[in-house]
């Protein structure tokens, strides 16, 4: 298994909306995508682009956004600890998820969940944060084709 870039770093917010203005207004985003609802995974997610380092905006590590979608979603218990939101996960891409769930289980390390599909339409799934020095870590199949 060979761990690819970096594609997005979760933000859990109790207001998309309020931190669409944030990233527009304060970080001078000047692209987000529109909400949409993952009932599946109790969310609503949006994802800010940012640039790649020759500033091509759309092309480097985007925000992921996610809003609890009702009262049984999973970043619930995430705000209530952080009010105000802040950084919840980080997502790293590999090329096969298969593969890649295989690896992290043949070095012990706990996988939550089955692996199911995630925000960009690709297979996902999350490793235990207290296996993956403190940091909730998503695994995503890279996209195929234009986007993230």
């Amino acid at each position: 298994m060979k761990l690819g870039r970096l594609n997005h770093i979760g933000v859990a917010t109790p207001s998309i909306a309020d931190s669409i203005d944030y990233y527009r207004e304060t970080m001078g985003a000047v692209r987000i995508t529109e909400p949409f609802d993952l009932p599946e995974q109790g969310v609503k997610v949006c994802f800010v682009d940012t640039p790649d380092s020759a500033g091509e905006v759309g092309k480097g590590t985007q925000i992921e956004l996610i809003e609890p979608f009702d009262e049984a979603s999973p970043i619930n218990g995430f705000l209530a600890k952080n009010p105000a939101g802040g950084q919840h996960h980080v997502c790293y891409e590999v090329a096969d998820i298969e593969e890649a769930r295989a690896w992290f289980e043949g070095k012990g390390k706990r996988i939550l969940g089955p692996t199911r599909i995630g925000a960009h339409g690709t297979p996902i799934f999350f490793l235990h944060p207290k296996d993956m020095m403190g940091q909730l870590t998503e695994i995503m199949e890279t996209p195929k084709g234009e986007g993230h």
